[in-house]
């Protein structure tokens, strides 16, 4: 552990059902925890009882291993740890995917042959890269490309090669020229392919290294030499750049054939055969195994002579970054202060002499019902049983003493899949668990002993919490014990919004119908114990203006003395997701973001530069911005105007949802001349009746969350997934054969709101063959008059006042505008 060039911290991740969970057993059972024969259908990471039913990863999973490995340096074997965390593929738990990736600074990218390259491949990939992490990766289920689909060798060397494409495109968006070409290779051993399920693996390394001895060449010329475009005639024992008669690719006929050989004699029982070869190949049939047959047998010698762990862990080891090469290129990304100070210096170097600083990136439930073992990664310095640390939550700001605690760790633990080991202190570069600071971190925090450290950048996540759901106890004198396991719960899972609504109603809002049924189940089973009743689930909706202001709007404050003009205009397009991705901040150089918006978005240069915030919660995609000229005393009410901003961007006149897509200009400004008359309580209600004004008088709208569907299934059940999506006001936008299987990839929009029991609609028609998969994908104009009265728009709105508890109709304009 002490030695930081030795310790690879990883994850694996990969669209679901691809098969990480199986795969990573083999590297489990390689470091003694599970048995080989049991590797494959074990799943040792899936911890928790629902995963091991449903066949799903749901929670990230920790493991630390330990292995001897020959680097082939030169200097014999050498000791490695492995902190390894196993993550979910499914979509709704992306969140967890996150929090994973954070803490390592490598990843294994598991990919299915046949299904290839899926959605949420492309979208954890990427969330990979923009953390600056280094991917391998592994091609897996290649025994179905041989039992299911008979294959030959060359259509397989075609899948693997377009498959391997696939996630070079990828990948080349992203290129850094700190961290190099990280593009994957299998000429340079960092792509490996293999079943999880059978349990073995191979990459063109280890087929060069047998190769290489029996032609006489160097390794490296045999790597590049068994992949590609290389052929070899075995008459004439010829290396050709094309195909000529009589010489065949050197990847079919070295390493594919050999093991098609294999495979169809072991089917087909035709011991002779086998025998032969199993002697070839150096595999010896020890005790019972002399008895197995057909498929057993295949999974057996496949085992004994291409082990996944071995093939896996070389790679792993050979081509990931130790902590000690990736915080160097990390630490911009991770680090929010000054890159020279002390905290920077400590984790650029890994150094664990220097002043701690830890990053935790999740909570995880112990086995004692409600408390909490908070999981994180040691980036400098080292982290100690009994130590005093700083925890600083995410809204801490160095200097100031918000969000700050200062307390002492109990213990610390190391994460084995379901065990956990005791381990008096942790240096910087692992992965660890703390006990006794869960009361003190919501979800993620930093942990330091240095007094001016800022924080690590908090996670950015690729989903947003859209499907809400109320809940409410059978006997009414349990609702403490309700409100105590709510807390307990967004503790538990990063993403997870619980909130309680004016009308006392309290919220649980998830990003998919798994996502919200799975907190359920924790809430009743773990965190409160109780029975409760829920609510159909529910959308939250985005409030925005379609058109600028009819007119300017007043406001008079309630003394009659100040006055405030405003006007509302939309944004144009492209500009609200730029803000939500966090591309255009309210912490960015004003310079710099003015001319971003005069050039790209068309704004006035001087209107740009007088941005004065951005709502709700300062980060929020609606902007307030000062347009007027020569006014008095204008910076006294700012603060106030800021406010009242917060607070109606968050809370929108037409139905209490946040705002989305809106300018508010402050055209002008009447104030009295003692400053005591224009406090917070004259003009904080007044700019907020002013900012209502000016959304009513730009023709109000709704906007709704959309997601993206993507269904995968054969020819014959296409009819099905159309009829289905266009009951529910979805439609198709692209929809292609997969290559070289009978799959096709349909592509769709719909609406969240109608996405509720969408996935069991959809295998009712297409009898059990298609399956979804939605991630949230954009916010979509509902159309139609909001104001006007029996629209559609109108009817929704009444409805969601109607659920918060709030007056029933759309309050009218002259609640807010005044006359001169």
């Amino acid at each position: 552990m002490g030695n930081p060039k030795n310790i690879r911290n990883m994850s694996v991740i990969a669209h679901v059902d691809h098969g990480k969970s199986t795969l990573t057993d083999s590297l489990v059972s390689k470091a003694g925890i599970i048995s080989a024969k049991a590797a494959g259908d074990a799943r040792f990471t899936d911890t928790r009882a629902d995963e091991q039913e449903r066949c799903i990863t749901i929670k990230s999973t920790g493991i630390s291993m330990y292995f001897e490995h020959d680097l082939e340096d030169g200097n014999g074997k050498q000791p490695f740890l492995i902190n390894l965390i196993d993550s979910p593929g499914h979509v709704d738990f992306s969140s967890e995917v996150t929090a994973a990736l954070r803490v390592t600074d490598g990843a294994l990218v598991v990919v299915d042959t046949i299904e290839g390259v899926c959605v949420q491949t492309e979208t954890v990939l990427r969330q990979a890269l923009s953390e600056r992490i280094k991917p391998v990766l592994h091609v897996n289920k290649v025994d179905r490309a041989l039992l299911e689909l008979q294959m030959d060798p060359e259509e397989i060397y075609q899948t693997f090669s377009r498959t391997i494409e696939n996630v070079n495109v990828i990948i080349s968006t992203y290129t850094d020229s700190l961290m190099g070409d990280v593009q994957v290779y299998p000429e340079k051993g960092t792509v490996s392919f293999g079943s999880g399920l059978h349990g073995w693996a191979f990459t063109i390394e280890k087929f060069a290294r047998i190769y290489s001895k029996k032609f006489g060449i160097e390794k490296s010329k045999m790597m590049q030499r068994l992949w590609g475009d290389n052929f070899f005639n075995a008459k004439e024992k010829k290396w050709t750049k094309s195909e000529v008669p009589g010489s065949k690719r050197a990847f079919t006929q070295f390493i594919m054939e050999p093991i098609c050989t294999l495979f169809t004699s072991i089917m087909n029982d035709d011991k002779e055969k086998y025998g032969k070869m199993l002697t070839t190949i150096g595999v010896e049939l020890k005790g019972d195994d002399k008895e197995l047959t057909s498929k057993a047998l295949l999974k057996r010698v496949m085992q004994l002579w291409l082990p996944a762990g071995d093939i896996l862990l070389e790679m792993i080891v050979s081509h990931l970054p130790s902590p000690f090469v990736a915080q160097k290129y990390r630490v911009e990304n991770l680090y929010e202060g000054p890159m020279d100070d002390e905290a920077a210096n400590g984790i650029r170097n890994c150094d664990p002499n220097a002043p701690l600083v830890m990053y935790i990136s999740k909570m995880v439930p112990t086995s004692d019902k409600g408390r909490f073992y908070a999981f994180g990664r040691v980036f400098s310095g080292t982290v100690a049983t009994g130590q005093k640390v700083r925890i600083q939550g995410p809204n801490y700001v160095p200097g100031e003493k918000n969000d700050l605690l200062i307390k002492n760790i109990q213990r610390t633990v190391l994460m084995m899949g379901r065990y956990t080991e005791q381990i008096q202190d942790v240096p910087c570069g692992n992965t660890c668990c703390l006990v006794g600071v869960d009361q003190y971190i919501l979800k993620s925090g930093t942990i330091t002993t240095c007094e001016t450290a800022y924080n690590i950048a908090s996670m950015k996540y690729s989903v947003s919490p859209v499907v809400r759901v109320a809940v409410k106890p059978k006997d009414s004198k349990e609702l403490p014990k309700l409100v105590e396991g709510l807390k307990k719960l967004s503790k538990s899972d990063p993403l997870v919004v619980c909130t309680t609504e004016e009308s006392g109603e309290h919220i649980i809002a998830g990003c998919g119908e798994l996502h919200v049924e799975i907190c359920l189940k924790d809430l009743r089973d773990e965190y409160a114990q109780i029975d409760f009743i829920v609510s159909d689930p529910v959308v939250s909706y985005r409030e925005t203006v379609s058109a600028p202001s009819s007119i300017t709007c007043l406001s008079k404050s309630p003394n009659k003395h100040n006055r405030l003009y405003m006007t509302a205009e939309p944004f144009a397009d492209g500009l609200a997701e730029e803000i939500e991705d966090g591309k255009i901040t309210s912490r960015d150089d004003v310079k710099i973001r003015a001319n971003v918006l005069a050039e790209k978005y068309n704004w006035d240069k001087n209107a740009a530069l007088k941005i004065w915030c951005f709502g709700p919660e300062t980060v929020g995609p609606n902007i307030l911005v000062d347009c007027t000229s020569g006014v008095q005393y204008l910076n006294e009410i700012k603060d106030h105007c800021n406010s009242a901003f917060q607070w109606a961007s968050k809370e929108g006149a037409l139905c209490d949802e946040n705002m989305r897509g809106i300018r508010f200009n402050l055209n002008d400004v009447t104030m009295h001349a003692d400053a005591i008359h224009r406090g917070a309580g004259q003009i904080m209600p007044t700019c907020r009746r002013c900012l209502y004004a000016c959304q009513l008088t730009a023709q109000p709208k709704l906007q709704e969350p959309i997601f993206l569907v993507d269904i995968n299934c054969p020819q014959d059940a296409v009819g099905g997934v159309y009829s289905t999506l266009n009951q529910r006001r979805g439609h198709v936008f692209h929809e292609e054969q997969r290559a070289g299987t009978p799959l096709m990839e349909i592509k769709a929009y719909l609406p969240v709101a109608e996405s509720f029991g969408f996935t069991s609609a959809l295998r009712a028609a297409t009898s059990g063959q298609a399956f979804p998969q939605c991630v949230f994908d954009h916010w979509s104009l509902l159309s139609g008059d909001s104001l006007e009265k029996g629209s559609k728009i109108n009817e929704l709105i009444l409805a969601i006042r109607q659920r918060k508890g709030i007056k029933a109709e759309i309050p009218s304009l002259d609640n807010y505008l005044d006359k001169l």
